[in-house]
């Protein structure tokens, strides 16, 4: 099983708007913190996110959350 790797240690702190949005989980992704199709060569599938009203959100950018997408601190524990 592929790692995902690390886009950056902390949150991508953002205001989204409506709409439909794929989180990347692989951190290869060049469009941060955003799929742009680069996981086709890992085993690792973005998560996708549904936002129904304007509103701030915390990505992770990390890769290593337990509550995908959204950030919950693991930065803070990798080396």
């Amino acid at each position: 099983m592929d790692e995902p790797k690390v886009a950056q240690k902390g949150p991508y702190t953002l205001e989204l708007q409506p709409g439909t949005y794929w989180w990347c989980a692989c951190g290869r992704s060049r469009t941060q913190p955003f799929c742009d199709g680069s996981h086709k060569e890992t085993d690792i599938a973005p998560i996708k996110i549904e936002i129904t009203e304007t509103r701030q959100v915390a990505l992770c950018g990390c890769k290593h959350t337990l509550n995908k997408p959204y950030c919950d601190g693991a930065h803070d524990n990798l080396t």
